[in-house]
């Protein structure tokens, strides 16, 4: 893969093959990131686990604590009884059948969906269209749920939702680079508590096998990840 001269130059920062302890490593991912836009700092968690075993996914999702920086737009499809409850609790988008079937149209201008257990029967027909985007309601994820209006309020607040890929690698964004070292540092504890937390009972060996933060453009730098545990 070929870098810019930019990307180039943020390497020289820091040591490659060194594990940098939170505060330092998110300090110099703010210092390579040098695009003229507010980068977005994501965590690269490396587990030992098979996800292609039930038994050994992880899954769920958290609220950091300061956010991620980011403008969710949020669609919650219930009844009408509830409305009314999405409404006030900051929904951008609130309804019922109407809603499905825009997006069976094609409409796709939101970032999570909301939804409650009576409306499944109807939702789960999008499973084809949110599916494969990552944004169809799952009751481990908490978008799936009665208390709709804490949901929506959750999500608008910054409630990420992290799960394993084909590599058995979680990517959570932990917020922007203008939040600075130590919000970056609270909400990736939170992450990282989490994951920890999380661990199956069939795993086996290491589970944290490496983690990696790096902004959008900018370089990954590589964690003392040992001092989260698991």
């Amino acid at each position: 893969m070929k870098h810019g001269k930019k990307y180039i130059e943020a390497q020289k920062v820091f040591e490659r093959s060194k594990l940098y302890d939170s505060e330092e490593a998110l300090s110099l991912c703010i210092k390579t990131g040098t695009a003229k836009f507010d980068e977005t700092v994501e965590v690269h968690v490396k587990l030992g686990v098979d996800g292609r075993h039930a038994d050994q996914q992880v899954r769920g999702a958290i609220v950091l604590p300061n956010g991620t920086g980011k403008t969710v737009r949020v669609l919650a499809i219930c009844k009408p009884e509830r409305i009314e409850e999405a409404e006030k609790a900051g929904a951008d988008f609130v309804g019922g059948q109407d809603m499905i079937e825009k997006i069976q149209g094609g409409w796709m201008d939101f970032d999570v969906v909301i939804t409650t257990p009576d409306m499944m029967g109807l939702v789960g027909r999008l499973g084809k269209v949110l599916g494969p985007r990552g944004l169809m309601p799952n009751p481990k994820a908490g978008t799936v749920t009665p208390d709709v209006g804490r949901a929506v309020t959750e999500a608008k607040a910054g409630k990420i939702e992290y799960r394993l890929d084909k590599a058995n690698i979680i990517h959570v964004p932990i917020g922007k680079a203008s939040f600075g070292a130590e919000k970056l540092g609270q909400n990736l504890s939170v992450v990282m508590e989490a994951i920890v937390k999380a661990k199956p009972a069939a795993a086996k060996g290491q589970y944290i096998k490496s983690a990696t933060v790096a902004s959008t453009m900018g370089p990954g730098i590589k964690l003392n990840s040992a001092k989260f545990g698991g």
